[in-house]
């Protein structure tokens, strides 16, 4: 674990919420995001978890699947209307590859199965908070713009011939890093460098599943913008 602890814009502690229904993982998890320096709040219930989300306003959140009330996908739907959009790492015994698929798909940022890594998921969780800290930093112009497609870097919107498309963080990130490289082919090692900022377990298959997540969202019905190059990666360009 790294000893420098992450701050928030206003210099405070990054704040992490842990919700599980097991009071052993939730303790553990809170103890060692403690030790990094990070304010901590836990729930064992999907409601409890909305009070404190509320309340607590984190900055990221660790939400357990399997929760006595409602699941976590149920759960993070309900933030997300809110308009809530700190990034979400779904922590679960579930470990099917549709399980995965699914609870990226609902708009979680990570996935993590159990028994897990407690150094790895920190790691995983401090990776997600760099990545929204980035999106949220203020840049002189904030709209990247690739054709008739545009993303606003300080207000996380997206549209497309001004229609708007509703993204979840990694899929900003990973569109965000093809916007400001277009017309350049990114092999799969380089997106997960930048958009992961680790190897993801060597699965460079997670690569492709978001871009397809992409396609659907930016070219549906439309002059496709996202292309694969065969045997070298993918690139983004303006249609026509």
């Amino acid at each position: 674990m790294e000893s420098q602890a992450l701050k928030r814009a206003d210099g405070g502690k990054m704040r992490a919420l842990v919700v599980d229904d097991e009071e052993s993982i939730t303790q553990l998890v809170a103890m060692a995001l403690r030790y990094e320096g990070w304010d901590v709040d836990t729930a064992s219930t999907g409601e409890e978890a909305l009070q404190k989300i509320r309340s607590f306003e984190p900055d990221v959140a660790v939400f357990d699947i399997m929760l006595p009330d409602f699941d976590g996908m149920q759960l993070l739907t309900r933030v997300r209307s809110d308009g809530r959009m700190f990034p979400v790492l779904f922590l679960t015994a579930l470990d099917s590859v549709e399980d995965r698929v699914n609870g990226l798909t609902a708009g979680g940022d990570d996935y993590v199965v159990k028994p897990f890594s407690l150094e790895e998921l920190i790691a995983r969780l401090r990776g997600l908070v760099r990545r929204s800290q980035m999106a949220l930093a203020q840049q002189p112009d904030p709209v990247l713009r690739v054709g008739d497609l545009t993303l606003n870097e300080d207000s996380y919107e997206v549209a497309r011939a001004g229609e708007s498309i509703t993204v979840t963080n990694t899929e900003f990130e990973l569109l965000r890093y093809l916007m400001r490289n277009p017309n350049r082919v990114l092999s799969k090692a380089q997106i997960l460098d930048r958009v992961w900022a680790y190897d993801f377990n060597g699965k460079s298959t997670v690569v492709e599943l978001y871009i397809s997540y992409l396609r659907k969202k930016i070219d549906a019905g439309r002059e496709p913008m996202v292309h694969t190059v065969r045997g070298a990666g993918y690139m983004l360009k303006p249609a026509g």
